[in-house]
């Protein structure tokens, strides 16, 4: 892959969706959080009574650091937010802390694919690093057999990113609905907190198909899709 034509025009889409995805995610978050909400609850505050909302009381919501890495944690029933969304009025805040809450509300109603998302974090982590020192003894060595042993490894982070786009679309979809709901937003302004969330959930589609196409490479290297060079 190191300076190789080939893998250049085969993730040239997936870099550039990503680059794409990443501006409009980061804009759309800037122009959102310029609005305040005519409640003026904080992304903490809307979280928060959007759970109660839904009944869930077991899940605590902390601050954390870092530019919109928020996120929820199954296993300690952790909603963490960041400062710009744990402190701000913002629409844009609202958003992406409902969608978090989205994460939680999946927890409680037993949604299936958050629960296999969550078992394939280990197991993709340890076949990912793997993958790397297998492919580059592979490309080193010339075998193709070597590649294909790490594109097999890799796969598994392919098939994550897969698992991750029903996950984050839904929590997305409970938030949109159920923010309005809730009366945390009304409809017009849910429109544009969505904006938010639609963008971002960009990114998840952009690590998706950068994935496809790194495996694809792979596949391609080890001569599955043509003859073999070991």
């Amino acid at each position: 892959m190191f300076f190789d034509p080939l893998y250049l025009i085969i993730a040239l889409p997936g870099l550039l969706l990503a680059m794409f995805a990443s501006f409009k995610t980061k804009s759309t978050f800037a122009k959102y959080s310029k609005v305040a909400s005519r409640t003026g609850l904080t992304g903490a505050q809307a979280a928060q009574k959007l759970l109660n909302f839904c009944g869930i009381s077991d899940v605590a919501i902390v601050e954390t650091q870092g530019f919109l890495s928020d996120h929820y944690d199954p296993a300690s029933r952790t909603l963490r937010l960041s400062p710009d969304v744990f402190r701000s009025n913002s629409l844009s805040a609202i958003g992406v802390a409902c969608h978090e809450a989205g994460h939680a509300m999946q927890h409680a109603r037993n949604y299936i694919p958050l629960y296999i998302r969550s078992a394939l974090v280990p197991a993709t982590n340890i076949s990912t690093n793997i993958s790397y020192f297998v492919l580059i003894a592979g490309m080193i060595f010339a075998s193709s057999k070597l590649i294909l042993l790490g594109a097999i490894l890799f796969s598994a982070a392919v098939i994550f990113a897969l698992v991750t786009l029903p996950v984050e679309w839904d929590a997305s979809a409970r938030a949109k609905r159920l923010m309005v709901s809730a009366n945390i937003v009304s409809a017009q302004e849910a429109v544009h907190a969505g904006s938010v969330l639609n963008a971002a959930f960009l990114t998840y589609v952009a690590a998706a198909v950068s994935s496809l196409l790194t495996l694809l490479y792979y596949l391609l290297r080890s001569g599955v899709f043509g003859g073999s060079d070991d």
